[in-house]
Protein backbone atom coordinates (compact mmCIF):
# COMPACT_ATOMS: atom_id res chain seq x y z
CA UNK A 1 0.00 0.00 0.00
CA UNK A 2 3.04 2.25 0.30
CA UNK A 3 4.35 3.05 -3.17
CA UNK A 4 1.28 4.70 -4.69
CA UNK A 5 0.60 6.82 -1.63
CA UNK A 6 4.29 7.79 -1.38
CA UNK A 7 4.10 9.58 -4.73
CA UNK A 8 1.03 11.57 -3.65
CA UNK A 9 0.86 11.95 0.12
CA UNK A 10 4.50 12.45 1.07
CA UNK A 11 5.06 15.11 -1.57
CA UNK A 12 1.76 16.81 -0.77
CA UNK A 13 2.56 16.84 2.93
CA UNK A 14 5.96 18.41 2.29
CA UNK A 15 4.54 20.96 -0.14
CA UNK A 16 1.84 22.16 2.24
CA UNK A 17 4.25 22.51 5.14
CA UNK A 18 7.40 23.66 3.36
CA UNK A 19 7.22 27.01 5.17
CA UNK A 20 8.04 25.20 8.44
CA UNK A 21 11.82 25.00 8.80
CA UNK A 22 13.79 23.02 11.35
CA UNK A 23 17.54 22.62 11.56
CA UNK A 24 18.15 18.94 10.87
CA UNK A 25 21.72 17.75 11.01
CA UNK A 26 22.88 14.68 9.14
CA UNK A 27 25.21 13.96 12.05
CA UNK A 28 24.00 10.61 13.40
CA UNK A 29 25.60 11.07 16.82
CA UNK A 30 22.86 13.20 18.33
CA UNK A 31 20.17 13.31 15.70
CA UNK A 32 16.98 13.57 17.72
CA UNK A 33 15.91 15.03 21.09
CA UNK A 34 14.52 12.76 23.80
CA UNK A 35 10.99 14.13 24.11
CA UNK A 36 8.02 11.82 24.32
CA UNK A 37 5.68 11.00 21.44
CA UNK A 38 2.45 13.01 21.81
CA UNK A 39 -0.34 10.66 22.87
CA UNK A 40 -2.86 12.19 20.49
CA UNK A 41 -0.75 11.16 17.48
CA UNK A 42 -1.04 7.43 18.15
CA UNK A 43 -2.76 5.80 15.16
CA UNK A 44 -6.09 4.07 15.48
CA UNK A 45 -7.36 0.87 13.95
CA UNK A 46 -8.68 1.47 10.44
CA UNK A 47 -12.28 0.49 9.69
CA UNK A 48 -13.00 -0.81 6.20
CA UNK A 49 -14.26 2.60 5.09
CA UNK A 50 -13.06 5.75 6.82
CA UNK A 51 -15.24 8.87 7.09
CA UNK A 52 -14.95 11.43 4.33
CA UNK A 53 -13.93 15.02 4.91
CA UNK A 54 -15.85 17.80 3.19
CA UNK A 55 -14.75 18.61 -0.35
CA UNK A 56 -14.15 22.28 -1.24
CA UNK A 57 -15.93 23.81 -4.22
CA UNK A 58 -13.98 23.72 -7.54
CA UNK A 59 -11.61 21.04 -6.20
CA UNK A 60 -10.42 18.05 -8.22
CA UNK A 61 -10.62 14.45 -7.11
CA UNK A 62 -8.12 11.66 -7.80
CA UNK A 63 -8.11 7.97 -6.87
CA UNK A 64 -5.43 5.33 -6.58
CA UNK A 65 -5.64 1.56 -6.08
CA UNK A 66 -2.93 -0.41 -4.28
CA UNK A 67 -2.84 -4.20 -3.84
CA UNK A 68 -0.70 -5.52 -1.00
CA UNK A 69 -0.14 -9.22 -1.79
CA UNK A 70 1.12 -10.73 1.45
CA UNK A 71 1.87 -14.32 2.39
CA UNK A 72 -1.42 -14.93 4.21
CA UNK A 73 -3.79 -12.60 2.37
CA UNK A 74 -4.24 -10.02 -0.36
CA UNK A 75 -5.37 -6.54 0.65
CA UNK A 76 -6.71 -3.74 -1.51
CA UNK A 77 -6.33 -0.10 -0.46
CA UNK A 78 -8.33 2.48 -2.42
CA UNK A 79 -7.18 6.04 -1.80
CA UNK A 80 -9.08 9.22 -2.55
CA UNK A 81 -7.14 12.47 -3.03
CA UNK A 82 -8.46 16.02 -3.38
CA UNK A 83 -6.60 18.86 -5.06
CA UNK A 84 -8.04 21.97 -3.45
CA UNK A 85 -6.12 24.43 -5.60
CA UNK A 86 -4.54 24.09 -9.07
CA UNK A 87 -1.11 25.06 -7.73
CA UNK A 88 -1.20 22.59 -4.85
CA UNK A 89 -0.56 18.87 -4.78
CA UNK A 90 -3.42 16.46 -3.95
CA UNK A 91 -4.14 15.67 -0.31
CA UNK A 92 -5.26 12.24 0.88
CA UNK A 93 -8.76 12.49 2.37
CA UNK A 94 -10.11 8.94 2.44
CA UNK A 95 -9.07 5.30 2.16
CA UNK A 96 -10.95 2.02 1.85
CA UNK A 97 -9.49 -1.28 2.93
CA UNK A 98 -10.58 -4.83 2.12
CA UNK A 99 -8.83 -8.21 2.32
CA UNK A 100 -9.21 -11.80 1.13
CA UNK A 101 -7.51 -14.98 2.31
CA UNK A 102 -5.43 -16.95 1.54
CA UNK A 103 -2.62 -15.03 -0.15
CA UNK A 104 -1.56 -15.37 -3.77
CA UNK A 105 1.24 -17.78 -2.88
CA UNK A 106 -1.38 -20.38 -1.88
CA UNK A 107 -2.32 -20.57 -5.58
CA UNK A 108 1.19 -21.39 -6.77
CA UNK A 109 -0.12 -24.43 -8.68
CA UNK A 110 -3.38 -22.74 -9.72
CA UNK A 111 -2.49 -19.22 -10.86
CA UNK A 112 -5.91 -18.78 -12.51
CA UNK A 113 -7.62 -19.14 -9.14
CA UNK A 114 -5.18 -16.60 -7.70
CA UNK A 115 -6.19 -14.25 -10.49
CA UNK A 116 -9.82 -14.67 -9.53
CA UNK A 117 -9.09 -13.28 -6.04
CA UNK A 118 -7.73 -10.15 -7.73
CA UNK A 119 -10.83 -9.94 -9.92
CA UNK A 120 -13.02 -10.08 -6.82
CA UNK A 121 -11.12 -7.22 -5.22
CA UNK A 122 -11.26 -5.20 -8.42
CA UNK A 123 -15.06 -5.45 -8.22
CA UNK A 124 -14.79 -3.71 -4.85
CA UNK A 125 -12.69 -1.01 -6.51
CA UNK A 126 -15.26 -0.53 -9.28
CA UNK A 127 -17.95 0.01 -6.66
CA UNK A 128 -15.79 2.51 -4.77
CA UNK A 129 -14.26 4.58 -7.59
CA UNK A 130 -16.76 6.52 -9.75
CA UNK A 131 -16.97 5.09 -13.27
CA UNK A 132 -15.89 8.33 -14.94
CA UNK A 133 -12.61 8.13 -12.94
CA UNK A 134 -11.71 4.54 -13.87
CA UNK A 135 -9.52 5.28 -16.90
CA UNK A 136 -7.24 7.67 -15.02
CA UNK A 137 -7.08 5.71 -11.74
CA UNK A 138 -3.77 3.82 -11.49
CA UNK A 139 -3.75 0.27 -10.12
CA UNK A 140 -0.61 -1.32 -8.66
CA UNK A 141 0.17 -4.66 -6.99
CA UNK A 142 3.21 -5.20 -4.80
CA UNK A 143 3.87 -8.73 -3.56
CA UNK A 144 5.94 -9.43 -0.46
CA UNK A 145 7.44 -12.46 1.27
CA UNK A 146 4.84 -15.00 0.16
CA UNK A 147 5.89 -14.80 -3.47
CA UNK A 148 9.58 -14.29 -2.66
CA UNK A 149 9.52 -17.69 -0.94
CA UNK A 150 8.18 -19.45 -4.06
CA UNK A 151 10.29 -20.89 -6.89
CA UNK A 152 10.84 -18.19 -9.49
CA UNK A 153 8.77 -19.85 -12.22
CA UNK A 154 5.74 -20.25 -9.95
CA UNK A 155 5.99 -16.67 -8.68
CA UNK A 156 6.25 -15.38 -12.25
CA UNK A 157 3.21 -17.41 -13.32
CA UNK A 158 1.16 -15.74 -10.59
CA UNK A 159 2.45 -12.28 -11.52
CA UNK A 160 1.66 -12.91 -15.19
CA UNK A 161 -1.87 -13.91 -14.23
CA UNK A 162 -2.30 -10.70 -12.21
CA UNK A 163 -1.01 -8.66 -15.16
CA UNK A 164 -3.61 -10.33 -17.38
CA UNK A 165 -6.37 -9.54 -14.88
CA UNK A 166 -5.20 -5.94 -14.63
CA UNK A 167 -5.22 -5.72 -18.43
CA UNK A 168 -8.88 -6.73 -18.44
CA UNK A 169 -9.79 -4.05 -15.92
CA UNK A 170 -10.95 -0.53 -16.82
CA UNK A 171 -8.29 1.08 -14.64
CA UNK A 172 -5.00 2.68 -15.69
CA UNK A 173 -2.23 0.07 -15.74
CA UNK A 174 1.31 1.43 -15.83
CA UNK A 175 4.53 -0.37 -16.76
CA UNK A 176 5.82 -2.48 -13.89
CA UNK A 177 2.50 -2.14 -12.11
CA UNK A 178 2.83 -5.75 -10.87
CA UNK A 179 6.01 -6.74 -9.08
CA UNK A 180 7.61 -8.34 -6.03
CA UNK A 181 9.09 -5.95 -3.50
CA UNK A 182 12.67 -6.63 -2.51
CA UNK A 183 13.64 -6.88 1.15
CA UNK A 184 14.92 -3.32 1.39
CA UNK A 185 11.71 -1.76 0.10
CA UNK A 186 9.57 -4.00 2.27
CA UNK A 187 11.72 -3.22 5.29
CA UNK A 188 11.27 0.54 4.77
CA UNK A 189 7.48 0.83 4.91
CA UNK A 190 5.67 3.96 3.83
CA UNK A 191 4.04 4.20 7.25
CA UNK A 192 7.48 4.94 8.76
CA UNK A 193 8.07 7.69 6.23
CA UNK A 194 4.70 9.40 6.66
CA UNK A 195 4.59 9.02 10.45
CA UNK A 196 8.02 10.51 10.93
CA UNK A 197 7.86 13.17 8.23
CA UNK A 198 4.87 14.51 10.16
CA UNK A 199 6.54 14.33 13.56
CA UNK A 200 9.67 16.08 12.30
CA UNK A 201 7.77 18.82 10.47
CA UNK A 202 4.92 19.46 12.82
CA UNK A 203 5.67 18.53 16.35
CA UNK A 204 8.66 17.14 18.23
CA UNK A 205 11.29 16.08 15.70
CA UNK A 206 11.33 12.75 17.53
CA UNK A 207 10.86 9.76 15.25
CA UNK A 208 9.48 6.35 16.12
CA UNK A 209 10.51 2.92 14.91
CA UNK A 210 8.32 0.51 12.97
CA UNK A 211 7.96 -3.25 13.54
CA UNK A 212 5.88 -5.25 11.10
CA UNK A 213 5.23 -8.99 11.46
CA UNK A 214 3.79 -10.65 8.39
CA UNK A 215 3.25 -14.31 7.62
CA UNK A 216 6.43 -14.89 5.61
CA UNK A 217 8.72 -12.08 6.77
CA UNK A 218 9.23 -9.53 9.52
CA UNK A 219 10.53 -5.96 9.20
CA UNK A 220 12.22 -3.43 11.45
CA UNK A 221 12.84 0.22 10.54
CA UNK A 222 14.09 3.16 12.60
CA UNK A 223 16.28 6.24 12.38
CA UNK A 224 19.51 5.68 14.33
CA UNK A 225 20.65 8.24 16.88
CA UNK A 226 24.18 6.88 17.17
CA UNK A 227 26.89 6.50 14.56
CA UNK A 228 27.82 3.18 16.14
CA UNK A 229 24.49 1.71 15.07
CA UNK A 230 25.29 2.60 11.47
CA UNK A 231 28.92 1.46 11.61
CA UNK A 232 28.19 -1.91 13.27
CA UNK A 233 25.19 -2.85 11.14
CA UNK A 234 25.53 -4.94 7.95
CA UNK A 235 25.89 -2.57 5.01
CA UNK A 236 22.66 -3.77 3.40
CA UNK A 237 20.71 -2.80 6.55
CA UNK A 238 21.43 0.91 6.12
CA UNK A 239 19.41 2.82 3.52
CA UNK A 240 20.00 6.44 2.56
CA UNK A 241 16.84 8.52 2.17
CA UNK A 242 16.43 12.16 1.26
CA UNK A 243 14.27 14.22 3.59
CA UNK A 244 14.16 18.01 3.83
CA UNK A 245 17.35 18.56 1.80
CA UNK A 246 19.29 16.17 4.04
CA UNK A 247 20.39 12.59 3.50
CA UNK A 248 19.42 10.41 6.44
CA UNK A 249 20.71 6.92 7.10
CA UNK A 250 17.84 4.62 8.00
CA UNK A 251 18.27 1.23 9.66
CA UNK A 252 15.86 -1.08 7.84
CA UNK A 253 15.71 -4.77 7.08
CA UNK A 254 13.21 -7.45 6.11
CA UNK A 255 13.87 -10.99 7.38
CA UNK A 256 12.51 -13.41 4.82
CA UNK A 257 11.37 -16.64 6.48
CA UNK A 258 10.95 -15.04 9.91
CA UNK A 259 7.32 -14.06 9.57
CA UNK A 260 4.92 -15.57 12.07
CA UNK A 261 3.58 -18.38 9.90
CA UNK A 262 6.97 -19.24 8.38
CA UNK A 263 8.38 -19.34 11.91
CA UNK A 264 5.78 -21.93 12.85
CA UNK A 265 7.17 -24.26 10.22
CA UNK A 266 10.74 -23.63 11.38
CA UNK A 267 9.76 -24.23 15.01
CA UNK A 268 7.95 -27.46 14.15
CA UNK A 269 11.16 -28.68 12.53
CA UNK A 270 13.42 -27.40 15.31
CA UNK A 271 13.53 -30.79 17.07
CA UNK A 272 14.93 -32.43 13.96
CA UNK A 273 12.32 -35.20 13.85
CA UNK A 274 10.51 -36.51 10.79
CA UNK A 275 7.14 -35.93 12.41
CA UNK A 276 6.27 -32.27 13.01
CA UNK A 277 5.71 -32.13 16.75
CA UNK A 278 6.24 -29.34 19.25
CA UNK A 279 6.08 -28.57 22.96
CA UNK A 280 4.35 -25.35 21.90
CA UNK A 281 1.19 -27.26 20.93
CA UNK A 282 -1.47 -28.91 23.13
CA UNK A 283 -0.63 -32.57 23.81
CA UNK A 284 -3.79 -33.91 22.19
CA UNK A 285 -3.57 -31.64 19.17
CA UNK A 286 -3.48 -33.42 15.78
CA UNK A 287 -4.15 -31.51 12.59
CA UNK A 288 -3.22 -30.94 8.97
CA UNK A 289 -1.69 -27.49 8.62
CA UNK A 290 -1.04 -25.73 5.30
CA UNK A 291 1.58 -23.10 4.53
CA UNK A 292 2.80 -21.97 1.12
CA UNK A 293 0.47 -24.43 -0.59
CA UNK A 294 2.00 -27.45 1.21
CA UNK A 295 0.09 -29.43 3.86
CA UNK A 296 1.90 -30.77 6.92
CA UNK A 297 0.76 -33.12 9.67
CA UNK A 298 1.51 -31.48 13.02
CA UNK A 299 0.85 -32.46 16.61
CA UNK A 300 1.75 -31.86 20.21
CA UNK A 301 4.07 -34.30 21.99
CA UNK A 302 1.71 -37.01 23.31
CA UNK A 303 3.90 -38.40 26.10
CA UNK A 304 6.15 -35.39 26.58
CA UNK A 305 6.03 -32.10 28.34
CA UNK A 306 4.56 -28.87 27.05
CA UNK A 307 4.67 -25.31 28.29
CA UNK A 308 6.40 -21.97 28.00
CA UNK A 309 9.97 -22.96 28.95
CA UNK A 310 10.19 -25.85 26.50
CA UNK A 311 8.42 -23.85 23.81
CA UNK A 312 10.81 -20.93 24.30
CA UNK A 313 13.76 -23.29 23.86
CA UNK A 314 12.39 -24.54 20.55
CA UNK A 315 11.57 -21.06 19.26
CA UNK A 316 14.91 -19.60 20.35
CA UNK A 317 16.67 -22.01 17.99
CA UNK A 318 14.74 -20.40 15.14
CA UNK A 319 15.60 -16.81 16.17
CA UNK A 320 18.96 -16.79 17.97
CA UNK A 321 21.86 -15.67 15.80
CA UNK A 322 19.65 -15.04 12.76
CA UNK A 323 18.25 -11.62 13.66
CA UNK A 324 20.75 -8.77 13.96
CA UNK A 325 20.64 -6.71 17.16
CA UNK A 326 21.16 -3.01 16.41
CA UNK A 327 23.54 -1.26 18.79
CA UNK A 328 21.04 1.20 20.27
CA UNK A 329 17.93 -0.99 20.25
CA UNK A 330 18.03 -1.34 24.03
CA UNK A 331 17.46 2.37 24.46
CA UNK A 332 14.19 4.08 25.30
CA UNK A 333 12.89 4.42 21.73
CA UNK A 334 9.17 4.00 21.03
CA UNK A 335 8.16 1.53 18.34
CA UNK A 336 4.88 1.03 16.49
CA UNK A 337 4.09 -2.68 15.96
CA UNK A 338 1.69 -3.83 13.25
CA UNK A 339 0.03 -6.87 11.64
CA UNK A 340 0.48 -10.13 13.56
CA UNK A 341 1.79 -8.27 16.62
CA UNK A 342 -1.68 -6.77 16.80
CA UNK A 343 -3.61 -9.94 15.93
CA UNK A 344 -1.97 -12.08 18.60
CA UNK A 345 -2.12 -9.33 21.22
CA UNK A 346 -5.87 -9.12 20.65
CA UNK A 347 -6.44 -12.89 20.60
CA UNK A 348 -4.52 -13.35 23.86
CA UNK A 349 -6.46 -10.53 25.53
CA UNK A 350 -3.43 -8.28 25.82
CA UNK A 351 -5.08 -5.29 24.09
CA UNK A 352 -8.50 -4.12 22.91
CA UNK A 353 -9.08 -5.02 19.28
CA UNK A 354 -11.18 -1.93 18.54
CA UNK A 355 -8.41 0.64 19.02
CA UNK A 356 -5.12 -1.14 19.58
CA UNK A 357 -3.09 -0.35 22.65
CA UNK A 358 0.20 0.46 24.33
CA UNK A 359 2.18 -2.42 25.83
CA UNK A 360 5.72 -3.17 26.92
CA UNK A 361 7.78 -6.09 25.65
CA UNK A 362 7.47 -7.72 29.08
CA UNK A 363 3.68 -7.83 28.58
CA UNK A 364 4.07 -10.18 25.61
CA UNK A 365 6.33 -12.42 27.71
CA UNK A 366 3.91 -12.49 30.64
CA UNK A 367 0.93 -13.32 28.45
CA UNK A 368 2.90 -15.94 26.50
CA UNK A 369 3.64 -17.76 29.76
CA UNK A 370 -0.03 -17.72 30.69
CA UNK A 371 -1.15 -18.98 27.29
CA UNK A 372 1.47 -21.75 27.13
CA UNK A 373 0.81 -22.97 30.65
CA UNK A 374 -2.97 -23.02 30.04
CA UNK A 375 -3.12 -24.30 26.46
CA UNK A 376 -6.47 -26.03 26.99
CA UNK A 377 -8.08 -22.70 27.89
CA UNK A 378 -6.75 -20.92 24.80
CA UNK A 379 -7.02 -23.80 22.30
CA UNK A 380 -10.49 -22.72 21.04
CA UNK A 381 -8.92 -19.40 20.01
CA UNK A 382 -5.97 -21.03 18.27
CA UNK A 383 -3.91 -24.14 19.02
CA UNK A 384 -0.90 -22.17 17.74
CA UNK A 385 -1.39 -19.25 20.13
CA UNK A 386 1.29 -20.45 22.58
CA UNK A 387 3.80 -20.90 19.76
CA UNK A 388 2.94 -17.54 18.20
CA UNK A 389 3.09 -15.54 21.45
CA UNK A 390 6.35 -17.24 22.42
CA UNK A 391 7.80 -16.50 19.00
CA UNK A 392 6.86 -12.82 19.27
CA UNK A 393 8.45 -12.66 22.73
CA UNK A 394 11.60 -14.41 21.56
CA UNK A 395 11.83 -12.31 18.38
CA UNK A 396 11.62 -9.07 20.36
CA UNK A 397 13.98 -10.12 23.16
CA UNK A 398 16.45 -12.69 21.78
CA UNK A 399 16.20 -11.52 18.18
CA UNK A 400 16.11 -7.73 18.06
CA UNK A 401 17.36 -7.36 21.65
CA UNK A 402 14.64 -5.12 23.06
CA UNK A 403 14.53 -4.52 26.79
CA UNK A 404 11.53 -5.64 28.82
CA UNK A 405 10.38 -2.04 29.28
CA UNK A 406 10.51 -1.05 25.61
CA UNK A 407 7.18 0.62 24.74
CA UNK A 408 5.20 -0.70 21.79
CA UNK A 409 2.16 1.01 20.25
CA UNK A 410 0.32 -1.96 18.75
CA UNK A 411 -2.10 -1.48 15.84
CA UNK A 412 -3.42 -3.69 13.05
CA UNK A 413 -2.57 -1.44 10.11
CA UNK A 414 -1.44 2.13 9.58
CA UNK A 415 -4.07 4.72 8.71
CA UNK A 416 -2.94 7.33 6.20
CA UNK A 417 -6.27 9.12 6.43
CA UNK A 418 -6.18 9.60 10.18
CA UNK A 419 -2.63 10.92 10.00
CA UNK A 420 -3.62 13.31 7.22
CA UNK A 421 -6.56 14.55 9.29
CA UNK A 422 -4.12 15.26 12.11
CA UNK A 423 -1.90 17.21 9.72
CA UNK A 424 -4.87 19.29 8.54
CA UNK A 425 -5.80 20.10 12.16
CA UNK A 426 -2.34 21.40 13.06
CA UNK A 427 -1.91 23.52 9.92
Amino acid sequence: MWVLAWNFQAEATYYHRQTVHHEHSANMENLLPENLLPENLLPEVVPEVLPEVSQPVNSRTFYGIMFDAGSTGTRIHIYKFIQKDPVELPVLVNEMYHAVKPGLSAYKDKPEEGGNTIRALLKVAKKTVPEHEWKQTPVVLKATAGLRLLPEEKANALLDEVREVFGESPFFVQNNSVSIMNGTNEGMPFCWYVTNISLILFYTRKTVGILDLGGGSTQITFLPKSKKTVFTAPASYIANINMFNNTLQLYTHSYLGNGLVAARLATLGALGADVFTSSCLPKKFREDWTFGGITYKVSGIPDGYAGYKLCYYEVMRVVKGIVHQPFEIKGSSIFYAFSYYFDRAVESGLIDGSRGGIVEVRDFKKRAKEVCNKMTKYRPISPFLCMDMTYITCLLKEGFGFKDNTVLQVNKIFSLTRLNQYIIEVK
